[in-house]
């Protein structure tokens, strides 16, 4: 199961995005946060009150600077492909490192099984690897910034 730690780290990073539920499951337990009821449910049935988590959430949603992510949630309606989506919230990196060339970029042919991208949750870098084989003919997000779970990373046009 979760440490203590990694728990608290998972709740301010929920906190600070403008997700509202996040779920997630190991063999050791499962862990499940909901900003609107303010609680935490962790494996054995434990319940834990998230103070002031909901007190934030307005301040999330009010800057009209965020703006911008509406029209990329509708680009990707737009443009025709199969989408990779995130399967965890965390940090985008197009890269392994600032120095060295994207994992792929527009116009690029993936294979399934290839890495596209990495993201990065609680210290630990994950690959992100393509479902399908195809055309990169967009990429949604960019290198550095927060994503959530399920949110779409790439159009691919398949093959």
């Amino acid at each position: 199961m979760l440490s203590l730690k990694e728990i608290k780290e998972i709740i301010s990073l929920v906190d600070e995005s403008s997700l509202t539920e996040f779920k997630f499951k190991t063999e050791q337990g499962e862990l499940s946060l909901k900003k609107e009821e303010q609680l935490v449910t962790a494996a054995p049935d434990a319940i834990v009150q998230a103070p002031q988590v909901q007190q934030t959430a307005p301040a999330v949603e009010a800057p009209a600077v965020e703006a911008p992510a509406a029209p990329v949630a509708t680009q990707p309606q737009e443009t025709a492909g199969t989408a990779i989506k995130s399967p965890m919230v965390g940090t985008f990196y197009s890269a392994s490192s600032p120095d060295v060339p994207d994992f792929v970029k527009v116009g690029d042919r993936v294979s399934k099984g290839q890495v596209v991208c990495i993201i990065e949750a609680m210290k630990l870098f994950n690959e992100i690897k393509s479902d399908v084989s195809g055309e990169v003919v967009e990429i949604l997000a960019e290198s550095g910034q927060l994503v959530e779970f399920d949110q779409p990373l790439f159009k691919i046009k398949e093959d």
